[in-house]
């Protein structure tokens, strides 16, 4: 190796591989990782040296599903507080969902005003998926074309007016285009039918909430998606797996061939409906934290390889629309900064290593969205990193959140997990939660081999 091929090394005498966790050196170059080499060696005249000494060396965070509500609804969060809570939490790429923002992502002009306004901001690297709504069809494969890393579908109202849910007819319109290009389309999986036919929520009661959103509806709509999915031979992708009851109904699709993957979330993972406060509407999102005993089932499935990732499902809003009425309350838990130490918090008490986080939180996603260039600390990857104090903790402090709004359902816990510093493409770009100046780029999606 020459010395031209060397910029920086990070050593750490823990270093997340895809092979496992072992001390090492990992020489990087011109933003890519160059070599992960042995923990002892030689540093090159010129090189510049971070020794992390016994801190974890993980690859960045890839985070997609994140609403950051830019333009349009920027009160609610923009993609500068967002990437920087981003960084400040060890994730590096983020990829934006395309509602809640006006205009939402629904068309290629849409898309370029979102663009122009993330590239200004964007302290991490930033992906952006596209919306599938009643009537924009023709719109899908010039999105593609333009490089949105997928498609966005509800089978029922998204809570904003302008991006509408799929009718069953227009669900397939929508699929069979896709499919017609190899797309992805990722869907809110909750069915309409049930969710009308249970108790409307009103009050501050999370149980009559919880009661609102059966299981059944994200069985049934789950159903539904894998035997079209079977019909058309499309990929799609099951978005905040809440119910654990629909793992074996997905296994069971893998096995017979259909291109079916899902996620799940921290809150999910980390949060029962037996510990939620009556009016503590920060804990309200859709689809529902569930029961302890549904929880323990979606960790058995996450052990099982049946969950593919991990992924925050960050969905802020400003302070007043967290009424103490679950019914009237906006749905959704802020936790971009939080996920990586709410997530090992609750992995470690259960037998897990961080080598299964990574997997999880950024392996994982990266290789959902495609990013061959994220999710990994191997030679040929870009030199994200996440460095990790494990046995450290801290008690969670909503002003100290990046996040615009400083609401959180994690407030006052105490999280095993501190980040110390956040690297983009071998660059600093977050030291002990202060974020850098932005230096985030626009990602597209890369053609398929």
């Amino acid at each position: 190796m020459s010395v031209s091929d060397v910029g920086l090394l990070l050593r750490s005498t823990k270093v997340i591989t895809p092979d496992g966790m072992r001390a090492a050196t990992v020489s990087t170059a011109g933003g890519r990782i160059t070599a992960v080499l042995p923990y002892d060696a030689a540093v090159p005249p010129g090189a510049r040296l971070e020794d992390l000494g016994d801190d974890v060396l993980l690859p960045g965070l890839v985070d997609t599903h994140v609403h950051v509500n830019d333009p349009g609804r920027t009160a609610w969060e923009g993609f500068g507080p967002a990437t920087r809570a981003a960084a400040a939490g060890g994730v590096t790429t983020l990829v934006d969902m395309p509602l809640n923002s006006v205009p939402p992502t629904t068309t290629v002009p849409a898309l370029d005003v979102k663009r122009a306004v993330a590239r200004r901001a964007a302290h991490v690297d930033i992906g952006f998926w596209g919306g599938a709504v009643p009537g924009n069809a023709p719109e899908l494969r010039p999105l593609h074309d333009a490089g949105v890393l997928g498609f966005k579908a509800f089978l029922l109202p998204s809570g904003v007016d302008e991006f509408p849910p799929l009718a069953p007819d227009q669900l397939r319109t929508a699929l069979r285009e896709i499919a017609g290009f190899d797309g992805l389309l990722i869907v809110h999986a909750e069915d309409a039918r049930h969710i009308d036919g249970a108790p409307p929520p009103t009050g501050p009661r999370y149980a009559d909430f919880l009661a609102s959103r059966p299981r059944a509806a994200e069985n049934e709509a789950i159903a539904g998606l894998i035997a079209l999915a079977r019909e058309l031979d499309a990929r799609v992708h099951v978005l905040h797996l809440s119910s654990a009851d629909a793992l074996p109904l997905i296994a069971d699709a893998r096995r017979k061939g259909v291109r079916i993957t899902l996620e799940t979330c921290p809150h999910f993972l980390t949060l029962t409906a037996e510990e939620v406060p009556d009016g503590a509407t920060e804990f309200k999102c859709c689809p529902p934290i569930r029961e302890a005993a549904n929880q323990d089932a979606l960790w058995a499935g996450l052990a099982a390889g049946e969950i593919d990732c991990v992924v925050s499902d960050h969905s802020p809003c400003t302070a007043d629309l967290k009424v103490r009425d679950f019914g009237r309350a906006w749905g959704g838990i802020s936790s971009l900064q939080l996920g990586l130490p709410a997530v090992w918090t609750a992995a470690r008490r259960r037998g897990h290593t961080l080598h299964d986080v990574a997997r999880w939180m950024s392996t994982g996603p990266a290789a959902l969205v495609g990013l061959d260039r994220k999710g990994a600390i191997e030679a040929g990857r870009d030199a994200d990193f996440a460095v990790l104090a494990p046995d450290e903790t801290f008690t969670v402090d909503p002003a100290a959140l990046h996040h615009r709004n400083q609401v959180t359902a994690y407030a006052g816990r105490t999280l095993h997990g501190v980040v110390r510093s956040t690297w983009l493409r071998g660059r600093k770009i977050a030291d002990h939660g202060t974020p850098t100046e932005p230096t985030g780029r626009l990602l597209e999606r890369r053609p398929r081999t």
